[in-house]
């Protein structure tokens, strides 16, 4: 039998096609133990990179993008999951240099899945996916450095794309008080609907600070830009505060002064969603599972299709793609 998947291949001038095949299960990669009905993906920035070529993620073709996934299991050789069982993967360079979820079939290592968590449907799960996950490590990295709902104002950048989206509703149901960066005024209504409280223009963090230290704002941050406006925020943080960076829209360089660290104590934590071990998996998962308001994450998802994902990955990386894309991998 064969099944519906998006087929990345490489032609003679180094251009990236992306085309839907039929293809039968030979073509899986061979040594995964778990093979996986998929039912919903997702868009993320970095399916973006893989469908259109850029960044070099993809070494290898014809391939299968797709970073995340959640689906059936057909067949297991693995003891922890049997036909039937649900599952989620995220990570692990799945979509880069292993067949990813842009496929009605999946086979992958057992060690990269985790059983969708009781609450959640697989669709809510990639409506969550690797963005959500992203979030949700950020979330528990600054409450283990001491954030609270009393701490303060809590800062998110990149507020509608699909961590900070993902972040502002995960951090305004546990009570947060939530200041959300755009550079799109047309948002500010989305994203009070997710629970922001303030909306702060990213003009105003567009620029290296002439002073290291700036008045005491932030409680802390969930930063998915880097660049020259995490600089910004780090000698804005209230002494002892965190950011927790987990993206480079703005670029990868950090034009920042040491002084933040020095005088106010504050923290810079690595967010790093792709190698997470298993128990650190299923504890975001659990806690998304709990935390997660259903009803407002229903209003960052779009749907798509396999057909519109070529048109969709050269948008989200124009910065045109408002929170979740979600693939329904059968239509």
């Amino acid at each position: 039998m064969t099944f519906k998947a998006l087929i990345l291949d490489k032609g003679a001038d180094g251009a990236v096609s992306a085309k839907i095949e039929m293809i039968g299960e030979d073509r899986l990669p061979a040594d995964g133990d778990v093979t996986v009905a998929v039912e919903y993906s997702t868009l993320n920035y970095k399916d973006g990179l893989c469908v259109t070529g850029m960044g070099g993620l993809v070494r290898t073709y014809p391939h299968v993008p797709g970073i995340d996934f959640a689906g059936t299991v057909e067949v297991s050789a693995d003891s922890r999951y049997k036909p039937g069982d649900k599952v989620v993967l995220t990570g692990w360079r799945v979509g880069e240099v292993w067949w990813g979820g842009y496929s009605q079939k999946a086979r992958v290592k057992a060690d990269w899945l985790v059983p969708l968590p009781k609450g959640l449907t697989t669709l809510q799960a990639m409506a969550v996916g690797t963005a959500g996950l992203t979030s949700m490590l950020a979330v528990i990295a600054l409450e283990r450095q001491g954030l609270t709902p009393g701490t303060g104002e809590v800062l998110v950048t990149g507020a509608s794309g699909g961590v900070g989206s993902v972040a502002i509703s995960l951090l305004a149901t546990k009570g947060y008080a939530v200041a959300a960066v755009t550079g799109r005024p047309e948002a500010e209504t989305y994203l009070r609907g997710l629970g922001a409280k303030r909306i702060v223009p990213r003009a105003e963090l567009a620029e290296v600070s002439k002073k290291p230290l700036e008045a005491e704002t932030w409680a802390g941050c969930i930063d998915a830009v880097g660049g020259v406006m995490l600089a910004r925020i780090l000698g804005q943080l209230k002494a002892g505060g965190s950011v927790a960076a987990c993206g480079l829209a703005g670029g990868a360089s950090l034009p920042a002064s040491v002084i933040p660290f020095l005088l106010r104590g504050v923290n810079l934590l690595g967010i790093d969603s792709v190698m997470q071990p298993y128990a650190a998996r299923l504890t975001a998962w659990s806690r998304i599972a709990s935390d997660l308001d259903k009803g407002s994450i229903e209003q960052i998802i779009t749907t798509a299709t396999l057909a519109d994902l070529p048109r969709l990955s050269r948008a989200i990386l124009k910065g045109e793609v408002q929170g979740r894309v979600i693939v329904d991998i059968n239509a």
